[in-house]
Parts: structure tokens; C-alpha cells; sequence
């Protein structure tokens, strides 16, 4: 009986120590480190994208050393990701792909024929599917290039240090496709 006792409190307590160790934004947990490729990230900030006062999905910046200086990071070739946790249902395949374009398009002054080829490899990503609670992560590995994982699994690997510093741009730079969010992943 005591030993009931002591595998129910240990459940509890493991329990209680994995959410302890994760943050939460809108329901949705952002855990407090991640690893890729060897490499631990660290949390450095998390928020939410909302479009109409929905909330479309939760968005995390990982990296080796936590930073506020999103043109630094921007510019680093260093282990690093953005983990983007989908929250809405609206969101589709064609949709997912029409504000990333929108986005790589703002971070670009409207000229994205230099990244065209690597845009349309992450655009490709997306024809696997999009549904509410995937997981996205856009992972930069140095000497490898970005790679695209969704729900765990690697699904594309681009390899240019320009692509990566635009992707990353599209949250992070001066003109972010949402200032609330730029500010909570920079932990602002």
C-alpha cells in the first residue's frame, strides 16, 4: 500500500516539475528549453499572433544565450529557432503559406526574387499540411542551413545564411509582422 502511496506521489510530483518547466501562453506550452542537433536553446521569449482578436498561433524564440538584440540575432549563424505552436483552426495549407509570403515580402521591401528558390522550399513544407495543434520549428543549424520541422519531424533543410537572416527578420527586425509579438519573443 505504502508503495501505491509512492508511485502515485512521484507521478504527481513529475507531473507538477514538467509544467513547472514550461511556460504557458494562451493554453499552449512553451517549454523552457529545447534540443536540436546537440544543442541546447534556451526559452528567450514567447507570444501570441493574433489577426480580427484571434488568436492564430504562439510563438517562441530559442537560443544558445538568451538576447534582446533582434538585429544580432538576426545576423548570428548560431543554433537557434522559432517555434511556432498553431492555436487556429482557420488556418490551412493556402494560408500559412499566403502570410509567410506576406511576411518574407515586408522583410524585403517587396522584393523577394533573390530568396525566391529557398521561399518556395519553405512554401513547399506547408502543402504536407497545416492544422490546428502542429507544431512548427525553423531551426537554424550552423553549417547546415535552416531546418523546417513540423510536429517533431524535419521536413525540409534550406541552406542559405540570407534566408535564414529574412526568415528570422519576419519577427525580429525593426518592421516585424507584429511589434507584441517581436517584443515578447525578444523577452522586451
Amino acid at each position: 500500500m505504502k508503495s501505491i502511496y509512492a508511485l502515485v506521489a512521484g507521478l504527481l510530483l513529475a507531473l507538477t516539475a514538467t509544467q513547472a518547466s514550461a511556460a504557458n501562453i494562451a493554453g499552449v506550452n512553451m517549454p523552457d528549453q529545447i534540443q536540436y542537433a546537440g544543442k541546447t536553446m534556451v526559452l528567450n521569449g514567447a507570444g501570441v499572433r493574433k489577426k480580427f482578436l484571434m488568436t492564430i498561433y504562439v510563438g517562441g524564440l530559442y537560443l544558445t544565450t538568451k538576447s534582446n538584440d533582434g538585429d544580432a540575432i538576426i545576423q548570428a549563424d548560431e543554433p537557434m529557432s522559432i517555434r511556432l505552436a498553431i492555436t487556429s483552426s482557420m488556418i490551412t495549407p493556402d494560408k500559412m503559406k499566403s502570410t509567410t509570403l506576406q511576411g518574407f515580402r515586408r522583410a524585403m521591401n517587396g522584393n523577394i526574387s533573390p530568396l525566391k528558390k529557398e521561399i518556395d522550399q519553405l512554401m513547399s513544407s506547408f502543402d504536407k499540411g497545416v492544422s490546428r495543434g502542429d507544431v512548427y520549428e525553423l531551426t537554424n543549424v550552423p553549417g547546415s542551413g535552416v531546418h523546417i520541422i513540423r510536429n517533431g519531424k524535419r521536413v525540409e533543410t534550406i541552406r542559405s545564411k540570407a534566408f535564414k537572416a529574412t526568415l528570422f527578420g519576419i519577427w525580429l527586425s525593426k518592421t516585424p509582422v507584429n511589434a507584441g509579438l517581436r517584443a515578447r519573443m525578444l523577452g522586451m
